[in-house]
């Protein structure tokens, strides 16, 4: 009787262990699936794409095609652009967004608490901010042009104010969203406003920001190459704007490429952040 006792326990650990085996195996052949998927998907396309283009059903000088975009871009990491270096040209359009997406997230997530948490100053500057909001964002890129000049300021700019926006309403929504038990219970153990805004508020919102700059930096980078490709002195929006000025279809298209490129390392490194800092989530919760 004592040892069927002892051994029940043991074998239900050999189930949960043998079914957390399985679901782990499972998830990997998912994700090789997933990425065998995604990479024949791309195959075919780019083939599909190279084998119109030489068969001229598709205008091979407006559409180019897959090999001369990546003769392009051999070009331009061996011999440099007309502008210099790509990895200048890279890391010009990258510092610039960098510093928009930066100021554009802290000015967001600062207001948006703000606003979240203090009534008073959200019906003040409620209307304002939706007036702001409904405004076409990168029209304004221009107007930046003129007041900063060519230089990396008024990229900037269109960065950041189209940075704010998504994490503003965010950051907002996720202090609106907090749980009031949450609240009331803080301060039934004596923490002031400060303090429930540090300890309660903010990491009960975290999640709702995290969500917002997945999309943030893409618009980032958006607001630098729209304020190069109206006037700048050297970056990858310049390089559209000259690869199209000279009817270089091939160039556009490995300027985007590279863009792709790096908005997708930079996607990858904020899931990377995400996951290291929301360890405790359950696994099907990110999905």
């Amino acid at each position: 009787m004592s040892h069927d006792v002892l051994s029940a326990p043991v074998a239900d650990t050999g189930r949960t262990t043998d079914r957390t085996r399985s679901r782990a195996r499972a998830a990997r052949r998912r994700r090789t699936v997933v990425m065998g998927g995604r990479a024949l998907l791309l195959v075919v396309v780019l083939g599909l794409w190279e084998w119109l283009s030489r068969a001229k059903v598709i205008d091979p000088f407006n559409f180019s095609m897959p090999s001369k975009i990546w003769d392009q871009i051999h070009t331009w990491v061996t011999h440099g652009t007309a502008l210099g270096s790509l990895g200048e040209q890279i890391w010009y359009t990258l510092y610039e967004a960098l510093l928009g997406w930066v100021i554009g997230v802290v000015a967001g997530v600062v207001l948006g608490i703000a606003l979240g948490r203090i009534a008073f100053l959200a019906d003040v500057l409620g209307p304002y901010i939706k007036v702001l909001n409904s405004i076409p964002r990168i029209v304004l890129a221009p107007i930046f042009v003129i007041w900063f000049g060519l230089g990396p300021a008024s990229k900037v700019a269109s960065a950041v104010v189209l940075v704010f926006f998504p994490v503003f309403f965010n950051a907002f929504q996720g202090a609106r969203e907090v749980d009031r038990n949450l609240v009331a219970n803080a301060r039934i153990l004596g923490a002031g406003d400060r303090r429930v805004t540090l300890q309660v508020v903010i990491p009960s919102a975290t999640s709702w920001i995290f969500t917002s700059l997945h999309v943030s930096f893409g618009f980032a980078l958006i607001g630098a190459i729209v304020g190069e490709y109206i006037g700048a002195t050297k970056g990858i929006g310049l390089l559209v704007a000259q690869s199209q000025g000279t009817f270089n279809s091939a160039g556009v298209y490995a300027a985007m490429v590279i863009l792709a490129v790096v908005a997708l390392v930079a996607e990858g490194l904020l899931t990377f952040a995400e996951r290291r800092i929301f360890r405790w989530k359950p696994a099907d919760s990110e999905h």
